[in-house]
């Protein structure tokens, strides 16, 4: 699992590649925890080479998505593959987070 953050324009972008699982979700979330600590900016979660996600996957988007509205920021889900989006269909997660497509 690789984290890449850049910062543009007053955005945080997170690209996600590889399977977001719960072997390695402690250190994704470490990984993402500037996008915590800027939630009060736009934070865009680049899903184009995210693989797979299980529930601790899902539960640091939520953590995200929580920051964001505490601090007054933004959270954007971009370029989910179809089985990700199976995913956030069948969990409601279609309907917490903005979703964008490139």
């Amino acid at each position: 699992m690789e984290v890449k953050i850049t910062e543009k324009d007053n955005v945080m972008i997170a690209a996600l590649a590889g399977r977001l699982d719960t072997a390695v979700s402690q250190e994704v979330a470490t990984a993402l925890q500037p996008l915590i600590d800027n939630a009060d900016k736009t934070l865009v979660l680049d899903c184009k080479d995210l693989a797979y996600i299980s529930s601790s996957g899902l539960r640091i988007f939520l953590t995200i998505r929580k920051a964001a509205a505490a601090k007054g920021g933004k959270v954007i889900v971009r370029d989910i593959t179809p089985e990700i989006r199976q995913v956030f269909m069948m969990t409601g997660f279609l309907n917490l987070f903005e979703i964008q497509e490139s």
